[in-house]
């Protein structure tokens, strides 16, 4: 089934600690996703559900797997733990993919290990249920994030507040690698594993680093950037992740371990979901200071292979903190400015972004149909498509229209410019609501609706009457106001 070659199983012994999946008494396939097993190069042709359940649940170790659970540490809301690693999830191994792309399989909610400090090691239905969802909407719209390539329920029961269904969640990701990984070596003291660490890293992910003259601020460089143009995308769909601690910022920039998570609806800048981000740390205005905040605390590791003077490292890794955020605001705006169909650059397109997200913000305006609602005017639609979102009207909205509407007048056909617009504004996003709605029926074993609202959502830019009550926005009764992560 898999063709494994375990590149991080090579590393040094202090990388990682051995794990074997706890016991599963009746493990059933929930959904494979067999789109991503062939892309992946998986040979799973008349392997029985029953068969996968086993492996994906880990009952059965696959030849050439050597499971395992990574070491990290990380800043936790800004509070540094010096290890944490894996303490609900294990590394089955890699394969290289159709492309030649080297890709991890890990089991997520398998049991304890090592790195378990007294937890059980296992998931609940809900959470593997929600980063499901998540992680193939995320590679519907187009954003880098983990792949959900199965979900299996265990027979077992979990214990957190009440008793819930347990369940087992197979995570693909370019690797698992994170700024906490390289911060526990760091906080050891141990230059020559932070480094082995950077080294596995270019190879990996930044072979293009290793022909600088620097190589490690090269890589430092190229981390930050796809970080910077990530958050950008993150905003640019109203996307929450919810606990963005170092040890969850992954150094490929994909999005992960995103349980908390949340869209918005109406548009809020300070809008926080997370039950655990008391204070807003993590709200979704924040989280490209956030993005630069660990990118600098990935820096301090690599101080001392960036330079032997420590000022020149300095002066260099903060050289790549300024240019973190210069990327992020050019993406932030390119990606915003798509999405009021402005074509090229215009000295005033930040205030005409910023100032409609305003008008937004003011008029409790959900981000989504918003701007779906925007790219139908440009097209020609009645304005009352638009006003409709807003549930406090904004008389400044009739003033910003009229700046619009010359700004997008570069010659196009309305139907052409429309079109670009919804080919960015997705009509279709995992709402909070809907994926509360899929849990909660999932939990008395109906997994119907899951399997609906996944199908739908592989589609996010088109308007299907079949998923038309999808794309709805939550009435009062139905808001989610508090997410929660899966540990």
């Amino acid at each position: 089934m898999f063709s494994f070659d375990n590149s991080y199983a090579r590393l040094p012994q202090s990388f990682h600690r051995p794990a074997r999946p706890a016991v599963a008494r009746a493990p059933r396939l929930i959904r494979f996703n067999r789109a991503l097993a062939a892309e992946l190069g998986l040979d799973v042709e008349g392997v029985s559900e029953a068969r996968l359940a086993q492996v994906l649940s880990g009952q059965v170790i696959p030849v050439g797997a050597q499971p395992l659970a990574q070491a990290y540490a990380g800043h936790q809301f800004g509070h540094f733990n010096p290890q944490l690693g894996d303490g609900r999830a294990l590394l089955l191994g890699e394969v290289l993919d159709r492309e030649g792309r080297r890709r991890d399989i890990q089991l997520k909610g398998s049991g304890p290990t090592a790195f378990s400090r007294n937890g059980d090691g296992m998931a609940a239905l809900g959470p593997v249920l929600r980063e499901y969802i998540v992680s193939e909407a995320f590679a519907a719209l187009g954003v880098p994030a983990t792949r959900a390539l199965a979900a299996v329920s265990t027979g077992e029961q979990v214990i957190r507040e009440t008793v819930l269904p347990g369940a087992v969640f197979t995570r693909v990701a370019a690797s698992h690698i994170r700024v906490g990984t390289f911060q526990f070596f760091a906080a050891q003291g141990d230059e020559e594993a932070v480094k082995t660490l950077a080294d596995h890293v270019i190879d990996r992910h930044y072979p293009e680093a290793r022909a600088s003259d620097n190589p490690y601020l090269a890589m430092l460089t190229l981390v930050a950037e796809r970080q910077a143009r990530l958050i950008a995308r993150w905003l640019s769909i109203g996307f929450i992740h919810g606990v963005m601690n170092t040890d969850n910022m992954a150094i490929s920039g994909e999005t992960i371990d995103f349980g908390p998570c949340a869209f918005l609806d109406e548009y809020d800048p300070r809008k926080v979901f997370s039950s655990i981000d008391q204070r807003g740390r993590y709200a979704y205005a924040n989280q490209p200071g956030i993005g630069q905040w660990n990118i600098a605390r990935l820096a301090e590791c690599l101080l001392p292979l960036i330079d032997a003077d420590e000022d020149k490292a300095l002066e260099a890794a903060n050289g790549v903190l300024k240019a973190f955020g210069d990327v992020f605001q050019a993406e932030w705006l390119a990606l915003f400015a798509a999405k009021l169909g402005v074509a090229g650059e215009g000295a005033d397109d930040r205030l005409l972004v910023s100032d409609f997200l305003e008008l937004m913000h003011q008029g409790e305006a959900d981000f989504t149909l918003t701007f779906r609602a925007l790219s139908k005017v440009a097209g020609g639609a009645d304005v009352v498509v638009l006003t409709e979102f807003f549930t406090v009207p904004q008389p400044g909205l009739a003033e910003w229209l009229t700046r619009w509407r010359v700004r997008i007048d570069d010659g196009r056909p309305p139907f052409e410019r429309q079109a670009a617009m919804e080919a960015v504004n997705p009509a279709l996003i995992p709402r909070n609501h809907r994926i509360e709605e899929a849990i909660a029926a999932a939990v008395y074993n109906d997994f119907s609706f899951f399997h609906r609202l996944v199908d739908a959502l592989a589609a996010p830019y088109a308007e299907d009457p079949d998923t038309a009550d999808l794309r709805l926005a939550p009435k009062p009764e139905e808001r989610v106001t508090r997410t929660f992560c899966g540990t």
